[in-house]
């Protein structure tokens, strides 16, 4: 089984940057497929992004074009950069993982592992 471990997060002005860490360790981290969700106060859990072991990509589609994911298999780490965000970014944000080469999936009960998740505030 693997453990993940974000970091990276903080508040932001509206308009502004952050990257998001996920450290993995206690297995191949490679044989997983990685993803980022995030929830809301009051909100259901919802998929972000999600990275297989190939490094192939998905995102929702109201981060398409400001959030990166992507993955160093040297360090064990997967990150998400965000950009342009917006007080409705604001959230905790975790990363989770399942043993396969290439999931496409952001449904959250298909994750085995999960982190404890960060909080991301974005302020107007």
């Amino acid at each position: 089984q693997v453990q993940l471990v974000e970091s990276g997060g903080g508040s932001v002005q509206a308009g502004g940057s952050l990257r998001l860490s996920c450290a993995a360790s206690g297995d191949t981290y490679s044989s997983y497929s990685i993803a980022w969700f995030r929830q809301a106060p009051g909100e259901e859990r919802e998929g972000v992004a999600v990275i297989d072991t190939r490094r192939r990509t998905t995102y929702v589609d109201f981060v398409k074009g400001r959030f990166t994911v992507s993955r160093d298999h040297a360090a064990n780490t997967l990150y998400l950069e965000m950009t342009s965000l917006s007080p409705e970014d604001t959230a905790t944000y975790s990363c989770a993982a399942r043993r396969h080469c290439c999931a496409a999936s952001l449904w959250s009960p298909y994750f085995n592992y999960w982190g404890q998740g960060i909080q991301v505030t974005v302020s107007s």
